[in-house]
């Protein structure tokens, strides 16, 4: 459940907002990028490491039981979760900081580049936590000793 929420928030950002985020006024831009910002920041910040925890221990018990299958695909949902969190910590979190200081009248000459890397890594993230949950998805599915 928790890592539908994480993938589900990624999604309906890249859904919604980052397939025409190039075609937005810089306005509205920082307009939305603050809200989102404001309102994601804090719940993602404990979603995630209760996401991660929560799949470590879905790997550590299909590993016990010997559920290979399971454990494997497990194992899968862990790495991809694994690669959108350093995804978000370590490239658009920090973007995060910088935006959230942006105004209209302080946007920077290269924003738009800015703006671009968030966009990049936002689908790396994306698309990592989608393939990740499918593999945690799969995992339930080989709940039986053995397979």
């Amino acid at each position: 459940m928790l890592y539908a929420l994480v993938a589900g928030v990624f999604w309906g950002t890249w859904f919604s907002l980052s397939r025409s985020i190039a075609s937005i006024s810089p306005a509205t831009f920082l307009e939305v990028g603050h809200t989102m910002i404001q309102n994601l920041g804090g719940p993602m910040s404990l979603l995630m490491p209760a996401t991660v925890l929560a799949n470590v221990a879905v790997v550590v018990v299909l590993f016990r039981q010997g559920q290979r299958r399971g454990f494997l695909l497990a194992a899968a949902a862990l790495l991809m979760l694994v690669l959108a969190l350093i995804a978000t910590l370590t490239v658009n979190v920090p973007i995060d900081n910088e935006i959230r200081g942006w105004t209209v009248a302080t946007l920077p000459a290269d924003w738009q580049s800015t703006r671009d890397r968030w966009q990049f890594y936002h689908s790396l993230r994306t698309f990592a936590s989608l393939v990740g949950l499918g593999c945690a998805f799969a995992s339930s599915l080989w709940n039986r000793p053995g397979l």
